[in-house]
């Protein structure tokens, strides 16, 4: 589930709106829907979860300004697939240096095919590329930086999860305090453009984005305190094949048998690394 809905955010944030623009507005959104939920609702943090959440902060405020860097600089259908295809094999060597989590031979062997798979797909798409190829070698370079801060946050907010009495507290403070930032990010972005976008459309991108996102990003941290941190980010990075299939269907990209072949790859690679456990 979180595979499939992290896909849709992508496709959100990159749509037709400015990448920063668009994350500002669905910051706001879930911070906001967040709040009442994490004052009045679940328990309050114990004293030593509050480190762990700026920590979450710190670590989740990179990862957005790498994110939006490398969809201002590349297309999406390029750069989603690197960000995704480089965050599984850190994910699972940050498992295994936090968690103490072993992959077997056949799951190492999944993890390689899943990612021959995703990264294949960006090669694909990258051959097919018609514009932003002047740039497309700094939003690469951005979107492997990317991949790297998706698995360190994915592997700290397991920790994180993991390190609350209720996992509900961690993720209604997470969703607060990790939506504060990139509004403010936006509004100042927005001033200085000579002709801003409405509000109204933006802020309802937003709100479809905040509802994707509660399911999306604290999915696979439900996910990660449930079962095996590797095994999880694994899994999630089938949202590549999930975006291929958004591209083609709103975003105007074609699917031919080639692409059907390296996805099939990915769903491959996630079911060795299931299986292979």
């Amino acid at each position: 589930m979180a595979a499939v809905l992290h896909a849709v955010f992508g496709a959100l944030q990159k749509g037709r709106h400015d990448p920063w623009l668009s994350r500002g507005a669905i910051d706001g959104c879930y911070a906001a829907i967040a709040a009442p939920f994490a004052v009045f609702v679940v328990p309050w943090p114990a004293p030593h979860l509050w480190p762990i959440l700026a920590g979450a902060w710190a670590i989740h405020v990179v990862y957005k300004l790498l994110q939006a860097s490398s969809y201002s600089y590349g297309a999406y259908t390029v750069v989603y697939p690197v960000v995704r295809g480089t965050g599984p094999f850190f994910a699972v060597i940050g498992a295994w240096l936090i968690f103490g989590e072993v992959f077997t031979p056949a799951q190492w062997l999944g993890v390689g095919v899943l990612m021959s798979g995703i990264l294949g797909l960006a090669f694909y798409n990258f051959l097919r590329l018609e514009r932003q190829r002047e740039t497309l070698g700094l939003a690469l370079g951005l979107a492997v930086l990317t991949g790297m801060f998706v698995a360190f946050y994915t592997t700290y907010d397991a920790y994180g999860i993991r390190a609350a009495a209720d996992p509900f507290t961690f993720l209604a403070w997470f969703f607060l305090i990790d939506g504060l930032a990139f509004p403010v990010i936006a509004a100042l972005r927005r001033r200085r453009m000579a002709e801003p976008p409405a509000l109204g459309p933006l802020l309802l991108r937003g709100l479809s984005g905040a509802v994707v996102a509660f399911v999306s990003f604290g999915g696979i941290m439900l996910a990660t305190r449930l079962d095996k941190v590797g095994e999880a980010a694994v899994l999630r990075e089938t949202s590549t094949v999930f975006a291929a299939l958004i591209g083609w269907v709103f975003l105007g990209d074609s699917v031919g048998p080639r692409r059907l072949a390296l996805m099939g790859l990915i769903a491959g690679g996630a079911v060795i690394v299931e299986m292979g456990g």
